[in-house]
């Protein structure tokens, strides 16, 4: 006999997993990408993905939430691990611009739910405290220029992805790159 704690355990594994996978998708082919792409991604049928989430829009707001904790999570466990302040930072940065890839859309996939500006609170709530500690370490270590806010930050980080949707050649990556180098304070000879 299965015991319910662990039917429970398997069920939000599956959900994870699915979530993984539609995140991987969104990034490659948009949110909206076939779910028979996402199934197949997962190595799930259809109707395990339309039991979770009956709807796309529900789909998609897990996807967000999950890759908001999934960010969220990453910073304390990045710094504790980097070799440097800057170096946690830096790969934070790549999540989060994965993670902003990956969102593009969900407005437009959410147009007629008003829970956008709700996921967006949880957004801003979740991880401009994590930016925040990043960059607080980064400056105390004397990596960056201390007077950085996590709020701009992002914001800019964010609006260097915009254009990613309506040009395939470009590559927000490499300016966002520029803009961490920006920050960081001139290596003494």
């Amino acid at each position: 006999m299965v015991s319910a704690r662990s039917k429970r355990s398997d069920a939000l594994r599956n959900q994870q997993t699915l979530l993984a996978a539609a995140a991987a998708v969104f990034v490659t082919s948009g949110v909206d990408a076939p779910i028979r792409e996402i199934a197949a991604k997962a190595g799930v049928g259809m109707g395990t993905i339309y039991r979770h989430f009956p709807t796309r829009a529900d789909l998609v707001v897990a996807v967000y939430r999950h890759q908001v904790e999934a960010c969220a999570e990453a910073g304390p466990t990045l710094l504790a691990g980097a070799d440097s302040p800057f170096e946690a930072l830096r790969q934070w940065v790549d999540l989060f611009v994965d993670f902003l890839v990956t969102k593009h859309g969900l407005a437009n996939a959410l147009q007629s739910d008003s829970g956008f500006d709700a996921l967006h609170a949880y957004f801003l709530d979740r991880l401009v405290p994590v930016c925040a500690q990043l960059l607080d370490a980064a400056a105390d270590a004397g990596e960056i220029k201390p007077g950085t806010h996590a709020y701009e930050l992002m914001r800019g980080i964010g609006n260097l992805c915009i254009g990613r949707d309506s040009d395939p050649r470009y590559n927000p990556s490499r300016l966002v790159e520029l803009l961490l180098r920006g920050l960081q304070r001139p290596q003494s000879a």
